[in-house]
């Protein structure tokens, strides 16, 4: 297998995940209720911010907490919220790709999910649906 060397590397990853994560039983409704993904302007969004954290390049300039916030305060996330969305994202790396790139993408989907449930489940932020 090769390793991700590129943007459109980096796009198919997200779109075999996404297929994943949009028929997950534990986590589809996020994607599908919560906050319906429209995947012609996600996928762009998601791709450059991918493309920022495994090449360094500053294509994406939106606020990737802010939005989960959004996302928390309409249906709470939970641990295994968390934990499902990195076992999927860390299994569709393997299936696809191997070397220093993926082994890097995979670290840091971890890093940003543990991040992420820090901030949004210890952060106080009182929330619609508990």
């Amino acid at each position: 297998m090769k390793d991700i060397k590129t943007r459109n590397d980096i796009q198919t990853l997200l779109e075999s995940f996404y297929h994943k994560a949009l028929t997950d039983e534990l986590i589809s409704f996020f994607f599908t209720e919560v906050a319906p993904l429209h995947m012609e302007t996600h996928m762009p969004l998601i791709v450059d911010f991918w493309e920022t954290v495994v090449f360094g390049v500053a294509k994406y300039k939106g606020n990737v907490l802010q939005v989960h916030q959004h996302i928390h305060q309409l249906s709470a996330f939970k641990t295994e919220h968390f934990a499902r969305w990195v076992v999927l994202f860390q299994q569709t790396v393997n299936e696809l790709y191997a070397g220093s790139n993926a082994e890097m993408v995979k670290q840091r989907a971890e890093s940003i999910a543990t991040v992420m449930r820090i901030k949004l489940l210890h952060s106080g932020i009182e929330l619609k649906n508990n």
